[in-house]
C-alpha cells in the first residue's frame, strides 16, 4: 500500500536531487512543446498532445513536490519561485496546445 506520509518524506529528503532533476526537466518540455508549435506548423495534434502531456507531468509532480514543503510549514523563497515555474509551465502548456489547435483550425479552412 502506498503511504502519502513515506512519499512525502522521501520528496523532502531527497529534495536537491528532485529539484536537479524537475527544474530543467520541466523548462525543456515546454521548450519542446513551443518547438512542436511554432516552428513546425503542420506537425500532427498527436506530437503537441504528447509533448503537452510529459511537461504537464513534470509540472504536476513539481507542485506536489512544492506542496509536501508547504504541508510541514516551511515558506521561502524557493518554494514560491519553484511553484510558480510549475504553474507557468502548466499553464505555458494549455496555452500551447490551443494555440496549436486555432491554427490548424485556421488552415484547414
Amino acid at each position: 500500500m502506498l503511504e502519502l506520509n513515506t512519499l512525502a518524506e522521501f520528496s523532502r529528503t531527497n529534495c536537491i536531487s528532485i529539484c536537479a532533476f524537475l527544474v530543467p526537466a520541466n523548462i525543456i518540455a515546454t521548450l519542446i512543446t513551443m518547438v512542436l508549435v511554432f516552428l513546425h506548423r503542420y506537425r500532427p495534434s498527436q506530437q503537441v498532445w504528447q509533448a503537452h502531456w510529459v511537461a504537464s507531468i513534470f509540472a504536476v509532480a513539481m507542485m506536489l513536490h512544492v506542496y509536501t514543503w508547504f504541508e510541514i510549514g516551511v515558506v521561502m523563497a524557493q518554494t514560491y519561485i519553484l511553484l510558480s515555474l510549475a504553474i507557468s509551465c502548466l499553464l505555458t502548456n494549455i496555452g500551447l496546445v490551443w494555440l496549436h489547435r486555432r491554427m490548424v483550425k485556421i488552415v484547414l479552412n
